[in-house]
């Protein structure tokens, strides 16, 4: 068995949340929606040669110090003795659903040996934080669990559910090459590690081709970048694509996909040092850049998640998704195309888009009551620490992994081995964009245990509000603190 901590809600907003997936084995779906709370749908400048330069000048240098790993520091791969139990009969993995969990346990077992029992918890990601409280109170026996970027901080603050990594024999020579801002998202508040993640949820702009030729006139994910590269190109050729389809093609999927992205460019936290709600220039810009995308037909008006969301890919009705590394597969772009062989399979390339961010993630957790330390401490070394296995791991997934060197050779030499994603996007090395997006991510002093459901309830209010209510910019800013004042009572709204 194994302990947990408590994860207070975490800035999915980025979300990048993110990992939100479809259906009741979906694990990626919370990331733009709160849990264990719920909401409805939670999920750019002319754009020229200098300023594409310019963009990627930044990703690749300013924001690379903050995002990828430290700097002249080489991680090691050598572990301490571990401080918890051992010995336990079972060593068992919880998981939302069997996505990462069986793939994992499966290349773990090949590694060590060893046997590990899943305990599939069969929900969404958004439900899986209560459920995982009524494991805890129930004292049910599983010892190393999964937990969403959404809500992760629920559990790692809390020591009663979650154990130290150091108490692992881990150090931070372990995990020096991880990139910066899942490690923000493994601390608790007061910046103990607790977490650690396998993957670099990173997103980018994937868009139909075909589409694109037509209305944009563009033939390579590098013009497309130049077309969409910030948010004042996206907004022009969103009205470009509108008009030249006649109104029947949308460039962007939903508002939940927009706000996944923009809120990655928040510069503020969204509760200050004084648990202050913080309603920053950044929030209006979205809410006007989400108006003007709705009535002029450059966003669809399905919302993220629906029934209706994935079928548009595999119709002329929506152009491009924003997608994170674990929604290339069917979750999200394969089963917006129609499946391998149907509908517009084959017929997308990714760029970064309009903005550098990340989507959800998970991160490994023990629980301290685990008696099998030896057996949590190997499944996460293989994962995070062992750059063999981790390579093994992101091509034969495929996942873009929390490793900057190992992404960064299988970036110069990619050699993918699951051809479902990669014929989608006809053969793009598509890790090499993914690569630039994460550079951009910085989180630092950003992440607060309030960031789920404030985003949920903002991009709400936007939409009802502001959006579709047609009420003014101050009266929307009064209903999104009602909505944070009614849902988090600790939060001070002025």
């Amino acid at each position: 068995m194994n302990k947990l901590k408590k994860t207070l809600a975490l800035v999915a907003a980025l979300a990048m949340a993110t990992t939100a997936f479809v259906g009741c084995g979906d694990e990626k779906e919370s990331s733009s929606t709160p849990a264990p709370q719920s909401s409805s749908e939670s999920s750019e400048e002319s754009s020229e040669e200098s300023s594409e330069e310019s963009k990627e000048d930044s990703s690749d240098e300013s924001s690379e110090e903050s995002s990828a790993a430290t700097p002249g520091v080489t991680a090691s791969e050598e572990v301490g003795a571990v401080n918890l139990a051992t010995g336990g009969e079972t060593f068992s993995v919880a998981s939302w659903n069997a996505d990462d969990a069986e793939a994992m346990i499966a290349q773990w077992e090949s590694v060590s040996g060893k046997k590990a029992n899943f305990v599939n918890m069969a929900c969404k990601g958004g439900e899986a934080a209560e459920k995982l409280n009524n494991m805890f109170k129930a004292n049910d026996d599983f010892d190393l669990y999964f937990v969403e970027a959404d809500w992760a901080l629920m559990f790692i603050n809390d020591d009663e559910k979650t154990a130290p990594l150091s108490d692992l024999g881990f150090t931070d020579d372990n995990f020096a090459d991880i990139y910066s801002y899942t490690d923000e998202i493994g601390k608790s508040s007061s910046g103990v590690r607790k977490g650690v993640s396998w993957q670099a949820a990173a997103g980018g702009f994937a868009y139909r081709t075909d589409l694109a030729e037509q209305y944009l006139g563009v033939k390579t994910p590098d013009e497309m970048q130049a077309k969409v590269g910030d948010w004042a190109s996206f907004k022009d050729a969103a009205k470009t694509v509108s008009e030249q389809s006649g109104g029947n093609t949308a460039l962007c999927d939903s508002l939940g996909g927009l706000w996944q992205v923009f809120a990655a460019g928040r510069t503020q936290p969204w509760v200050d040092s004084s648990d202050t709600l913080q309603v920053d220039d950044s929030c209006k810009e979205f809410a006007e850049l989400a108006k003007e995308l709705w009535d002029g037909g450059g966003v669809t008006q399905v919302d993220q998640w629906s029934p209706d969301w994935l079928p548009m890919g595999s119709t002329d009705k929506v152009m491009g998704y924003f997608v994170s590394t674990w929604g290339f597969g069917d979750t999200i772009l394969v089963g917006a195309a129609g499946g391998e062989g149907k509908g517009t399979y084959g017929k997308w390339n990714v760029c970064v888009g309009p903005q550098e961010y990340f989507w959800g993630g998970t991160w490994m957790v023990v629980n301290p009551k685990t008696d099998n330390a030896e057996e949590a401490q190997s499944f996460i070394k293989t994962f995070t620490v062992d750059d063999e296995q981790i390579k093994e791991y992101a091509l034969n997934k495929p996942e873009y992994c929390n490793n900057v060197n190992v992404m960064a050779d299988i970036v110069a030499n990619p050699d993918y081995k699951d051809t479902k994603v990669l014929n989608n996007l006809q053969g793009q090395n598509y890790f090499e964009v993914l690569d630039k997006s994460v550079k951009g991510v910085n989180l630092n002093g950003l992440v607060t245990p309030y960031d789920a459901t404030i985003k949920s309830k903002f991009l709400d209010t936007v939409k009802e509000s502001y959006v579709k209510g047609g009420k003014s910019w101050d009266e929307t800013v009064e209903d999104f603190k009602d909505a944070v004042s009614v849902e988090l009572e600790e939060v001070v709204v002025e």
